[in-house]
């Protein structure tokens, strides 16, 4: 099993976008034990990996609760370096 934050970076290279909340539900399944895997430390990772150049920022939008949800989106450069680095 990866490390949590490499199963995220994973993960966003196989979809167009996500936000956090789309993270979650994707990787609940296999690490839903894990304390980490909640919204505020999978938006860090997520924050993280748009200031080390490896996310974009897409959209943002207001989910049905009126919590700002922002979208990421892995772009060139990232998917370079994410699949060199952790493969499967």
């Amino acid at each position: 099993m990866k490390p949590l934050y490499y199963a995220i970076m994973k993960y966003m290279t196989t979809v167009e976008e996500a936000s956090n909340m789309d993270v979650i539900h994707a990787l609940k399944g296999e690490y839903g034990s894990f304390k980490m895997l909640r919204p505020d430390a999978v938006q860090e990772a997520l924050m993280t990996a748009k200031a080390n150049g490896l996310l974009d920022e897409s959209r943002f939008e207001l989910d049905d609760a009126g919590q700002l949800q922002v979208y990421y989106k892995v772009n060139d450069y990232g998917r370079q370096m994410i699949n060199a680095f952790i493969r499967d």
